[in-house]
């Protein structure tokens, strides 16, 4: 019998992963090869969302029930990205690796300043829709979906159900396109692997291994939570879970790419047996603003820099480091450069020094590895709880528009 997905993918990484042990740098040639693969996840990583999106929502016959789900699943973005905060302020506190150790390289250039949260909720509202997608502005998309899709419920029988059948007939050649790109994963992914070993494989034994293990062991911690609620808050077995959506966590870790990711995400959710009106919605919703792996690191870079700074944090900071890392967290995919440049103005927003670029710069594909795989872990655990708890609402009073899976 043919292994599954996640298997082959694993197959993928672990020989990718041994030819960049073997190889070294030169392994680099193969690079092409993995951003490829990258390129056409994201080709079809925007009009699966937004297709997608729009047949789920189409499903529905209550718009109070789109209501009900994204207050739930705001709310447990909004916990568990404080909780991330303050599991990386709790390793970098336990292991100390910024004692004794010595910034002296200057960081040159403009590096930002903190987003304000009213910025950060107009940046989700388009004004151009096809910049939106032109850009692959996800939050964007997301919103113009759910705007199209409520109108849609709006129109009389007739047209609605035209437009619906369309919607998802659009959203099942998308996926269809995913399936195909996804024949490619195992050699993909392993390319990916091999340049990633070859290429930084020998920094994992530096003087920076000490940060790295705090910030893994504290996602690792993570991950430890998502499987507690899984198990608490739904009916399903968290490790049968994590392995039959396995080709999620490996394409986010070899990518490290919320976006890339999101497709295969989508895909998983599917054979997950999730429902589709909430899987479309959480999981792009969470691809932009949930992004737990992120809040880690950047609690983590910003004591790391204080320790080797001299720098302690009263209670009161510490209130405003969970202030301002959730805002940086959920903005900061509209800030170029990526995690490591809103770690940065993190870091300058406490008037710390800057030279943390040049010590995280070199290692920061290795950051963002367990990064990215938090992030989407973070997701698809929500949409599970969120799931179920729908399914449950929907077991004590009858509601049709729930019932509907897509």
């Amino acid at each position: 019998m043919r292994p599954g997905l996640g298997t082959r993918i694993l197959i993928g990484m672990v020989a990718g992963a041994a030819a960049g042990t073997l190889l070294g740098d030169a392994v680099t040639r193969i690079e092409p090869v993995g951003d490829a693969f990258i390129r056409l996840l994201v080709l079809a990583a925007v009009p699966l969302v937004f297709f997608n999106l729009l047949a789920g929502l189409t499903a529905l016959t209550d718009v109070r029930t789109f209501g009900r789900l994204a207050a739930k699943i705001t709310a447990y973005y909004a916990v568990t990205t404080i909780l991330a905060l303050l599991l990386g302020l709790a390793a970098m506190r336990l292991i100390r690796p910024g004692v004794g150790m010595r910034l002296t390289e200057p960081v040159e250039g403009a590096i930002g300043e903190v987003p304000a949260l009213g910025d950060v909720i107009m940046d989700l509202l388009p004004t151009n829709a096809v910049q939106a997608f032109a850009e692959g502005n996800v939050a964007q998309i997301v919103v113009l979906a759910v705007l199209l899709g409520i109108t849609t419920l709006f129109l009389p029988t007739e047209p609605r159900d035209r437009l619906r059948r369309a919607y998802a007939l659009v959203a099942e050649l998308f996926r269809k396109l995913v399936d195909v790109i996804l024949v490619g994963a195992p050699i993909g992914i392993g390319a990916l692997m091999a340049v990633t070993v070859g290429r930084y494989g020998a920094q994992l034994f530096g003087p920076l291994a000490k940060f790295l293990l705090g910030v893994w062991g504290a996602q690792l911690v993570m991950v430890g939570v998502y499987v507690a609620l899984l198990r608490t808050l739904t009916l399903r077995a968290p490790l049968v879970f994590l392995r039959d959506t396995g080709a999620v966590w490996a394409t986010a870790m070899s990518t490290t790419s919320s976006l890339a990711s999101l497709p295969v995400a989508l895909e998983q959710a599917e054979h997950a047996r999730l429902p589709r009106w909430i899987y479309s919605f959480t999981l792009p919703l969470g691809a932009q603003i949930n992004k737990n792996g992120t809040a880690i690191m950047l609690s983590g870079v910003l004591l790391f820099t204080a320790q080797a700074a001299g720098v302690g944090f009263t209670m009161g900071q510490i209130g405003t480091i969970l202030l301002i890392g959730s805002i940086l967290s959920a903005g900061s995919g509209g800030i170029p450069g990526g995690g490591l440049v809103v770690a940065l103005i993190l870091v300058q927003a406490f008037q710390l020094p800057l030279e943390v670029a040049a010590i995280m710069g070199g290692i920061y594909r290795l950051i963002d590895m367990g990064n990215t795989t938090v992030n989407v872990m973070g997701d698809m655990i929500g949409t599970a709880v969120v799931a179920h708890s729908e399914a449950r609402r929907t077991a004590r009073t009858p509601d049709p528009s729930s019932a509907r899976d897509g």
